[in-house]
């Protein structure tokens, strides 16, 4: 069951204007992004169906997920994509105290500096993250990556068929979309991610990795 709508409203962005929630440009760009991964098979179907497309994207990763499955965690860094933490075991901010919060995007960070690379891209998992987690990650230097459109492909009474049609009805340029590369959305993902590509390529847009 949906509890978040497909566009984020203005004036939630205008309450968190602390955090990221699309990228203002003149230019025809869209900034897709991929929670929960790397995952056997589905990532790599990702970097693909990216690379077909000479498409770049932000993946925002487990900790743990990069403790297993290595191999994949560095080829989307040879793919040139971008990485972000998403925590060390996807805990949601909302009933975890901050402390262990903290030190669970810290555990995640150091998973991804054992790669020889550094991000301050994060993305709190379920976008769950009270105003004093952000602050205190802020302060610590981590840039708050949400979203402007929801696939909502991790939703199993979501259509692959409305998947797509979300993303491609509600975005527009600077719009950063949300994907999951996991086995629970492999199925909608993995039907609307080549379309959305291949429609917004046509029409002249250039898909970005975050900065």
């Amino acid at each position: 069951m949906k509890i978040a709508p497909v566009k984020t409203p203005v004036v939630a962005k205008k309450m968190f204007p602390n955090y990221v929630w699309d990228v203002a440009t003149p230019k025809k760009e869209l900034y897709l992004t991929f929670d929960d991964g790397p995952t056997p098979k589905i990532t790599n179907f990702t970097l693909d169906i990216l690379k077909k497309y000479n498409a770049k994207a932000t993946f925002f990763c487990i900790g743990a997920n990069i403790e297993k499955y290595p191999g994949i965690f560095q080829q989307i860094l040879n793919d040139g994509h971008r990485i972000g933490n998403h925590t060390q075991h996807h805990i949601k901010g909302w009933t975890t105290k901050t402390k262990d919060y903290l030190k669970n995007v810290e555990e995640a960070q150091v998973e991804i500096e054992k790669n020889n690379y550094k991000t301050d891209l994060f993305r709190p998992p379920y976008g769950q993250i009270k105003p004093k987690q952000g602050k205190k990650l802020i302060a610590l230097g981590h840039k708050i990556i949400m979203w402007d459109v929801l696939s909502f492909d991790w939703e199993q009474d979501v259509s692959a068929e409305q998947c797509l049609e979300n993303v491609i009805s509600k975005s527009k340029s600077g719009s950063i979309i949300v994907f999951h590369d996991s086995f629970k959305a492999s199925k909608n993902m993995m039907y609307a991610l080549p379309k959305v590509l291949e429609i917004f390529s046509k029409n002249g847009f250039e898909f970005k990795a975050l900065t």
